[in-house]
């Protein structure tokens, strides 16, 4: 993509270009790093020493007994610590002295066996979604089980064997219709919220030493998502802006809904790192007729959305955001912007709305045997591009899986932030997936969390009421 003169030299000033700071985090007692696993390691996670931090984490299992006794063999193990590599940092451990500054209980009573007999008789459907059915169903009585105990266990541990996800972990029909693909640890986690149980999926391979991935690092991430899970936060954000509202807004098809069908939701953090989750209301998107398979709100719905949105927050979050920050995937349709203004108009007069996304068509070609900075921002015409992934200097190391790609921001509708503090704190976002150690996402948990938080609601039974809090969800 360039631009010239007459005469074939480039253009000036046809881009501009920046560069943002590594955001830093904030650990126990104020610890700041821009790594979460340093982070933890040298101070402790960020709710140690406040009423959220859970000082004992008490583990249930669920699977075959033999899959039970190994899994509380590896999580015990990873417990007194993992040594590190080249590209992971030891993993401290999980006791009071040290790491998570906690400990991990176990307890016989709390376990569910899924017994032999059980098993041969969910599995021996011939058809597969029978078998899918009868293996959830049988999965969601252990945790009707478990949440009936005197002492409940803060979360559940799954432990499946390899042979029972290869039958039935997915099922693919042939008719290829809007039902055409499940999940079953989708499935168990929509299910699991009637209980109000948090859920924790360890493979066999993980367990029996066979995943290729560093053991550090998978004791970083599982140790990580298990504190969260029992109530603590592993760190907090710095430099969102204080009182502000972000919200970020995605679709999914429900289950056996019809083709047209389609329902919106809603993901609001605070400045804190604080999440919670709101399903919409169902509507019709037709997209032949409306042009785009992109689903849009009418103003209405927009309105609807935002204004449950913000009384959901102010009620679970115990205040009142002095700003509101909206983000989507797809460009905002005029009638989707009214909406939202009006819905945040009896709450705040402070409301921005940025579209961004994944894209691959546009990247910038370093000089330097180096790929792009992480916090790159590059402005053409009326686009950002701001690298979520790439090297960072702070750390000397390269962070992403493939060739880094900047992500495109392509609407910004309010004008109540400037642009570059808007970006900033989609770079500070990218920091807050509390189910995994990793530095960042490419994408803010606004949007992030959006695919995976549809996938379970679509799994989530019908006389569930969807839970707002996201441990449910990881």
């Amino acid at each position: 993509m360039t631009t010239s003169t007459s005469d074939g030299r480039p253009a000036t000033g046809w881009m501009k270009c920046q560069w943002f700071d590594e955001p830093l985090l904030e650990f126990a007692n104020g610890g700041k790093h821009v790594s979460p696993r340093s982070g933890i390691a040298r101070y402790g996670p960020g709710s140690y020493q406040t009423s959220r931090h859970p000082e004992v984490v008490r583990l249930a299992l669920i699977g075959p007994g033999e899959n039970i006794e190994r899994a509380e063999k590896w999580l015990t193990g990873i417990a007194d610590g993992v040594r590190g590599t080249d590209k992971t940092p030891e993993f401290p451990g999980w006791h009071p002295d040290r790491g998570f500054f906690s400990r991990l209980e176990f307890a016989s009573g709390w376990n569910e066996v899924l017994a032999q007999g059980e098993l041969r008789l969910a599995l021996g459907h011939e058809r597969k979604r029978a078998k899918f059915d009868a293996v959830r169903d049988l999965l969601d009585d252990k945790l009707r089980l478990i949440a009936q105990r005197d002492r409940r266990p803060d979360v559940v541990v799954i432990a499946l064997p390899e042979d029972l996800i290869r039958q039935v972990g997915t099922w693919v029909s042939p008719s290829k219709g809007t039902d055409s693909f499940r999940d079953l640890r989708r499935a168990i986690k929509g299910a699991a919220m009637r209980w109000g149980l948090p859920t924790q999926f360890l493979r066999d391979a993980t367990i029996e030493g066979r995943d290729t991935t560093p053991l550090s690092r998978i004791a970083w991430n599982v140790c990580t998502g298990l504190y969260t899970k029992a109530g603590g936060y592993p760190w907090s954000p710095v430099g969102l802006t204080d009182n502000t509202c972000y919200i970020g807004v995605g679709f999914f098809r429900p289950l056996d809904a019809g083709a047209r069908m389609q329902t919106s939701l809603a993901q609001a953090f605070d400045d804190r790192g604080e999440g919670l989750v709101l399903r919409g209301p169902d509507f019709e998107w037709d997209e032949v007729k409306m042009g785009t398979k992109s689903p849009h709100l009418s103003g209405e719905q927009a309105e609807l959305l935002m204004t449950t949105a913000l009384a959901r927050y102010q009620q679970v979050m115990k205040r009142t955001p002095a700003r509101v920050v909206v983000h989507k995937t797809s460009r905002y349709w005029p009638e989707e912007r009214e909406g939202f203004r009006a819905g945040a108009d009896g709450v705040t007069h402070r409301l921005d709305m940025l579209a961004l996304g994944r894209q691959s068509r546009v990247r910038l070609l370093p000089l330097s045997k180096y790929p792009p900075l992480r916090g790159t921002r590059f402005t053409i015409g009326n686009l950002d591009f701001l690298y979520t992934t790439g090297f960072v200097p702070a750390l000397n190391e390269f962070h992403g899986m493939h060739v880094p790609a900047p992500i495109e921001v392509a609407d910004h509708v309010g004008q109540d932030s400037g642009r570059e503090h808007l970006l900033r704190e989609v770079l500070a976002l990218t920091k807050l997936n509390w189910n995994s150690s990793q530095l960042g996402g490419a994408l803010p948990i606004t949007i992030r969390f959006s695919q995976l938080v549809g996938q379970i609601l679509r799994e989530t039974p019908e006389d569930v009421d969807p839970l707002p809090q996201f441990k449910y969800y990881m």
